[in-house]
């Protein structure tokens, strides 16, 4: 084995894989397949753009954790996992983007050979990284295996954070402090949206205070004018223009750990419903933050931020923030805990989310967003930059 640099201490994954047993016992799971990057790299430490293959982490009550994936990548996972070379195994490439044979096959094959094909088997069914034809593979090549729904068994075991974890998610707020700040030095009419965009990736790659940064699980979300109307716009080569509002949905990424950050700049003099809208989600941040708190209900968050929004005549009908940390392409959050009504999951200290307090309305949108860790009497922010609408004349 290499001399492997983990992001953790080994007892800390071993703690990590008691807890995810722990869950899988409750849930009547005797083997499980995680195929979420993120979940693989929170039970190993494997660090790698290779997801657009199949691959996953085997574990069971008393075995494990097993990285499987393509030959290739194997390579990769003995520079990064904590476990020993034994438990890597991998596939060859005749494998790979081809009709006749899939990685499952031969996974199902290792199974049935470790006496397990006869296990209840817990698999990530709504996951991005969850094909139909792995669910297929599986269950042609078990044939004697009871399959159940495992979708977020994993990902609940990450929402409390510990000590490591919160050091490296307040470096990416470092650095997307240091973002949004460049994007304010640098925005002006005419200068095109994809020159900023370089300058945010570059700055976010450099990182600060000696570390640097990760790419980010999104791309930056760059919408002007109407576009604002719009979630999930990314950029082009368009100019920004004078009396036009843009958001920016931004987020640092150190040893993969997010801090997400928006904020909203008016190239100009903003209209008085820009001005509106920041003093209704000021107003609306302030009292979703003092009801952010450990033995509070995720609902609660967010209920009282409505409930102000309502006040000034503004409505939002999609949740209000996610639970982040770890995290690779697609997406940045969790896919646990909802800050919505309805969801009522008890907070615990050092529990992290995004407070995505956006608007998006008929014509243009507005964003100005935190980052928190859950505490005992008040939130800790993860950023620390100006929470305001940012205007440049």
């Amino acid at each position: 084995m290499p001399n492997v640099q983990l992001n953790f201490t080994v007892a800390e994954y071993q703690q990590r894989i008691r807890k995810v047993r722990t869950a899988m016992e409750a849930a009547g799971v005797e083997l499980l397949i995680s195929v979420d990057p993120s979940n693989m790299a929170w039970l190993t430490g494997y660090d790698g753009w290779s997801f657009y293959t199949p691959q996953c982490v085997l574990l069971t009550l008393s075995d494990g954790p097993i990285w499987y994936g393509r030959a290739m990548d194997a390579k990769g996972a003995l520079l990064t996992v904590h476990m020993p070379e034994a438990d890597v195994l991998s596939y060859s490439d005749d494998y790979v983007m081809t009709p006749e044979r899939h990685a499952m096959d031969l996974l199902s094959q290792i199974i049935t050979d470790r006496g397990w094909a006869k296990s209840r088997i817990g698999v990530e069914m709504d996951n991005y990284y969850f094909s139909a034809m792995t669910y297929a593979a599986l269950q042609k090549g078990l044939p004697n295996a009871k399959f159940v729904d495992a979708n977020t068994l994993v990902n609940w075991q990450r929402t409390v954070k510990s000590e490591q974890e919160l050091i490296y998610m307040k470096r990416a707020g470092r650095i997307v402090e240091k973002m949004h700040k460049r994007i304010f030095e640098l925005i002006e009419p005419g200068m095109r949206k994809n020159e900023l965009v370089a300058e945010i990736y570059h700055t976010a790659i450099t990182g600060t205070d000696g570390y640097g940064g990760d790419y980010a699980a999104i791309v930056p979300m760059v919408p002007s004018g109407i576009e604002t109307a719009a979630a999930h716009l990314t950029w082009n080569d368009l100019p920004f223009k004078s009396d036009e509002g843009s958001f920016f949905e931004i987020a640092g990424c150190h040893r993969r750990y997010h801090c997400p950050l928006c904020r909203t700049i008016f190239l100009g003099n903003p209209p008085e419903k820009f001005l509106n809208a920041e003093k209704a989600v000021q107003e609306g941040m302030e009292a979703g933050l003092a009801a952010a708190r450990a033995g509070n209900l995720a609902e609660d968050i967010v209920i009282a931020f409505n409930r102000v929004l309502n006040k000034y005549g503004f409505t939002k009908d999609g949740r209000s923030g996610y639970p982040i940390g770890l995290s690779y392409p697609p997406d940045w959050g969790e896919r646990t805990i909802s800050l919505r009504p309805g969801d009522r999951t008890v907070l615990e200290k050092n529990m992290t989310f995004h407070f995505m307090t956006a608007l998006w309305l008929d014509d243009w949108g507005f964003e100005i967003t935190e980052s928190l860790i859950i505490k005992e009497n008040e939130p800790e922010l993860l950023a620390n930059y100006p929470r305001k609408l940012l205007i440049k004349n």
